[in-house]
């Protein structure tokens, strides 16, 4: 792995796991957001739980590139629908914008990984 892989899997997993672990304890931002999306908590708890796994194969991909690059395929794919989720919610476009950046994010990593091998 190069400093840019590790550093691009370790600012993933700095978003995704606070974000996963408050949507897992279902803080009152989390619940608000998960009523505005029109979710049951239980449900942003199993996307909470993706995401803290999705980062820990991030981080455990630092060893294993194939792990990792499974879990940034598996958060790009969460970001895509969560971005999908938003405007189809009919939330303006900047809604979704950190969630389709994170997907691209994921995606840039997956593939440089699988380049460098």
């Amino acid at each position: 792995m190069t400093t840019v892989h590790t550093t691009i899997a370790v600012a993933l997993s700095l978003v995704f796991f606070p974000l996963g672990l408050a949507k897992i304890t279902a803080v009152p931002f989390m619940r608000q957001a998960a009523a505005h999306l029109g979710m049951s908590p239980g449900l942003y708890r199993v996307i909470g739980a993706l995401e803290v796994a999705g980062a820990a194969g991030l981080l455990f991909g630092l060893a294993s590139t194939p792990l990792g690059v499974a879990a940034a395929a598996g958060l790009a794919v969460l970001m895509v629908a969560a971005a999908v989720v938003h405007l189809r919610h009919g939330d303006p476009p900047v809604r979704a914008l950190p969630a389709a950046v994170l997907a691209l994010t994921a995606v840039a990593y997956a593939g440089a990984a699988i380049a460098t091998g």
